[in-house]
C-alpha cells in the first residue's frame, strides 16, 4: 500500500493491519518526527517505509505495482491525480477521500452539469466510482465541505478508446473545455480549420454531451489550423 499524506497516521495504522507493506507519504517534517515515534516498531519491523517528500515530487512507481490510497488535499487533488496517472502501470487500485463536489465530477457523465475536463482526464485513464459519502460532522474540527470516497481501477487507453497519444488527447479536450459558458465551436475556433469544425459540429454543441470516445473520435477528423497546429491523438 502506499498512502498520499499520512497526517497523524489514523489511516496508516488500519492500512497497517491489512497490507504487508505500507509506504506512508508526508511532507510535513513534525508529523514525520510523530509518525517514527508512532510506529517505531513497524518501521523497525520493516512493515513501513516512511517517505518525508511532497508527493509532487515523489515518483510512485518505484514502489509498484501497488494499492493507493489517502486523503487528498482539497487544493491539489486534481495535480496529485495527474501525478498519479503519470505512473498508471505501478498501480492496479486506487481509493481516494476528497471533496464532495471533486467526486461528482470525477464520476460525473455526460450531459451531467459536473461533467467537465477532470471527469475525461480520469475516465481516459481509469474506472472510476464514488464508494461512499463522508460528511462534514465526520472530522474534528470540521471543514467547510463535505466528502466523498472515490475508487479507481486503471484503464489502457490506447485498448479501450484507441488512445495512441494521451497528452495530445488530454490537451484537446482541454481545448474544448476551456470556456465553460461557451459552444464547442467558439471553445475550438482559431485552433481548428474552420470548416472542418462547422461541418462537424452544430452551432449549439457543448463539449459537456460528448463521452470520451466521442472526443477521441472529433479529434480524429479536426484538422489544426496553420496558426495553431495542435497534435492531434
Amino acid at each position: 500500500m502506499i498512502e498520499i499524506g499520512a497526517g497523524r497516521g489514523a489511516l496508516t495504522e488500519s492500512l497497517l493491519e491489512r497490507a504487508e507493506k505500507v509506504v506512508a507519504i508526508e511532507v510535513d517534517p513534525v508529523l514525520v518526527h510523530y509518525l517514527r515515534q508512532k510506529f517505531r516498531d513497524a518501521l523497525d519491523a520493516g512493515r513501513l517505509i516512511l517517505v518525508e517528500s511532497d508527493i509532487l515530487k515523489t515518483d510512485l512507481g518505484q514502489w509498484g505495482p501497488a494499492v493507493i490510497a489517502g486523503n487528498l488535499p482539497y487544493y491539489i487533488t486534481s495535480p496529485i491525480l495527474e501525478r498519479i496517472f503519470a505512473v498508471r502501470e505501478s498501480w492496479k487500485r486506487a481509493v481516494f477521500l476528497v471533496q464532495a463536489e471533486v467526486a461528482a465530477r470525477i464520476v460525473a457523465e455526460p450531459g451531467r452539469r459536473d461533467y467537465g475536463y477532470l471527469s475525461v482526464m480520469v475516465q481516459a485513464q481509469a474506472r472510476a466510482e464514488r464508494l461512499f459519502e463522508v460528511p462534514r460532522t465526520s472530522f474534528r474540527p470540521p471543514p467547510k465541505v463535505d466528502s466523498a470516497v472515490v475508487g479507481l481501477e486503471p484503464r489502457d487507453p490506447a485498448r479501450d478508446f484507441g488512445i495512441n497519444d494521451l497528452a495530445s488527447f488530454l490537451k484537446f479536450a482541454g481545448n474544448c473545455f476551456r470556456y465553460k459558458r461557451k459552444t464547442l465551436r467558439n471553445n475550438l475556433a482559431g485552433l481548428y480549420d474552420r470548416s472542418a469544425v462547422e461541418a462537424l459540429v452544430g452551432p449549439k454543441d457543448r463539449a459537456e454531451a460528448l463521452g470520451v470516445s466521442e472526443l477521441v473520435n472529433l479529434a480524429r477528423r479536426l484538422k489544426p489550423s496553420p496558426a495553431s497546429s495542435p497534435p492531434l491523438p
